[in-house]
């Protein structure tokens, strides 16, 4: 399970200054009162940006991990959200999906999957935009749901971060990359399959 770890970190100091060292988690999200075995896990690590880990722990009486993942992180993708919104920005300047893809991926890949990568990451973001205006009618009144409105209307040049921040109670209700809610299990398969790949055991009483 992820958890928000307001970090105050970018990218770059979070992985220069270590910062998921300095990540709490002082008592067990299922047993408040302890009891479980609650204990400090090995770290994850994240392939992009290099260098990155991401703190955990382990309940044992829930068989459960819980890890605290930095604002400027994606939830369940790749990277960071600012690098998608970077994505989602060029798309909804671009004349179609097809030029900002051309424009995003200049690498050696056909402009096909060009379009899939800008795809894959677009849709959700427009997704998650049409769902958080909903859920703030107040500052977001009659706010279209585009990344350009939204910031303008937050008064943020990182919209997915704010948004982060602004929805931290709904996290776990949001889908990625910027809420924490688990993908869908597909028919057959257990819901423990999503969980982190456990690792070696911390050393003992570790908190």
């Amino acid at each position: 399970m992820q958890l928000r770890f307001q970090s105050g970190h970018t990218s770059e100091s979070y992985v220069t200054e270590q910062g998921w060292r300095s990540a709490s988690l002082l008592r067990c999200p299922l047993h408040p009162r302890g009891g479980c075995g609650f204990a400090r896990h090995t770290c994850y690590k994240r392939k992009t940006p290099p260098g990155t880990l991401i703190a955990r722990w382990y309940c044992r009486k829930g068989r459960c991990t819980f890890s605290l993942l930095p604002d400027h992180l994606a939830a369940r993708f790749p990277g960071t959200l600012s690098e998608i919104e970077q994505v989602v920005a060029v798309v909804e300047q671009a004349k179609s999906l097809e030029a900002a893809a051309n424009e995003l991926r200049r690498d050696d890949i056909s402009l096909a999957s060009a379009v899939r990568w800008v795809r894959r990451r677009v849709i959700p973001v427009r997704r998650l935009l049409t769902t958080v205006v909903g859920l703030f009618p107040d500052p977001l009144q009659g706010c279209m749901p585009t990344l350009a409105e939204v910031g303008a209307r937050l008064g943020s040049d990182e919209v997915l971060i704010r948004l982060r921040a602004l929805a931290a109670v709904h996290l776990h209700f949001l889908a990625r990359p910027l809420g924490f809610r688990p993908p869908p299990v597909p028919a057959g398969e257990r819901k423990a399959a999503f969980q982190h790949d456990m690792g070696p055991d911390p050393p003992g009483g570790a908190r």
